[in-house]
């Protein structure tokens, strides 16, 4: 098994420069007067497939044996990995296939299969999305890419807590806290990892969705866990149901404190960074800035960094953040 640590994350940011987008650090003087503390906004939304995702997926790829990669590759995604995985696979000439509940919105479906993806979708309520997987590996022999319990996609996660140091730094910024939004913790391990390797031991804070309070459980626990009982949320780009078991070793030690997201969080974020920002998020992209929001007074004076980390919404659910 491939090691998971900061110098992974720093062959990973070699090995993509120039194939994904070093998203910008945004800031607002009317954001900052809102929360009453500089904010600094990672902009994940503007990355390649419209959200994080792609950076991950490229380098575990580019790390395939190419035996393994021309075969095909397949994964399953609440949408957002299922689109970066086939646009990965796009650039590699390679075949994909990804995993989707039925339920996904529309234009995560659609991406992926722009990029060339075979879709296949199944039931959530009565369907696991790893045992559809796994049919499909053993009956085609592919090539699975996890959406985050892998070292190489958290190291190319990673890659944005690195951006964000730099960034930081070029305006002699020095971060107290960072907030993201979290499902199975590939973004969050990798991120962390690199952050508090080059800014030093700040507050780290994992958002979750209402009803997809995984980490929570898990921290208390001790162990990670998988959810039995899925209710239906437009949270969906921080829904999954497990909690990955490499990016908990990485997590476990650092003791992040985790907060809840609810459906108005979301809204909040997704009109706020609109509004002050000019960026299109998604809820899930969206969760972590209004939770911030919501909790502003905790943070009177800070300075924050939050990860905003996709923007593949369908326009009705859009136009609902500015009418809930």
């Amino acid at each position: 098994m491939q090691k998971f640590d900061l110098d992974l994350i720093l062959k990973a940011q070699r090995r993509l420069q120039g194939q994904v987008v070093r998203t910008p650090l945004l800031s607002s003087a009317m954001l900052n007067d809102i929360v009453g503390a500089d904010v600094y906004v990672k902009a994940e939304c503007l990355q390649k497939t419209g959200a994080f995702k792609f950076r991950g997926a490229m380098f575990k790829l580019a790390e395939l044996a190419p035996s393994d990669r021309n075969k095909g590759v397949i994964t399953y995604s609440a949408g957002n990995h299922g689109q970066a995985v086939a646009a990965a696979a796009h650039q590699w000439g390679c075949p994909s296939v990804v995993v989707m509940p039925e339920h996904a919105p529309k234009i995560k479906q659609d991406n992926c299969r722009w990029w060339g993806a075979e879709v296949v979708l199944y039931n959530k309520d009565v369907e696991d999305r790893e045992d559809v997987t796994q049919r499909l590996i053993e009956s085609r022999g592919l090539t699975f890419v996890s959406p985050f319990d892998d070292p190489f996609i958290m190291a190319g996660q990673g890659t944005i807590g690195l951006e964000i140091a730099e960034q930081l730094a070029e305006v002699g910024a020095t971060p107290d806290s960072v907030w993201l939004g979290c499902s199975g913790g590939g973004l969050a391990s990798g991120t962390l990892t690199a952050m508090r390797a080059k800014c030093g031991n700040l507050e780290s804070v994992l958002v979750e969705a209402e009803g997809y309070t995984k980490w929570q459980t898990a921290l208390q626990k001790g162990e990670p866990v998988k959810l039995e009982h899925l209710p239906k949320t437009l949270i969906d780009g921080i829904a999954g149901p497990a909690v990955g078991a490499l990016p908990f070793e990485v997590l476990k030690p650092i003791q992040p404190h985790t907060e809840v997201a609810y459906l108005e969080d979301a809204f909040q974020g997704m009109r706020t960074a609109f509004q002050y920002l000019k960026l299109v998020l998604e809820p899930g992209g969206a969760a972590a800035l209004g939770t911030l929001i919501r909790e502003k007074k905790r943070y009177e004076g800070k300075t924050v960094v939050v990860v905003c980390s996709g923007g593949n919404v369908d326009p009705d659910v859009f136009l609902q953040a500015w009418t809930h």
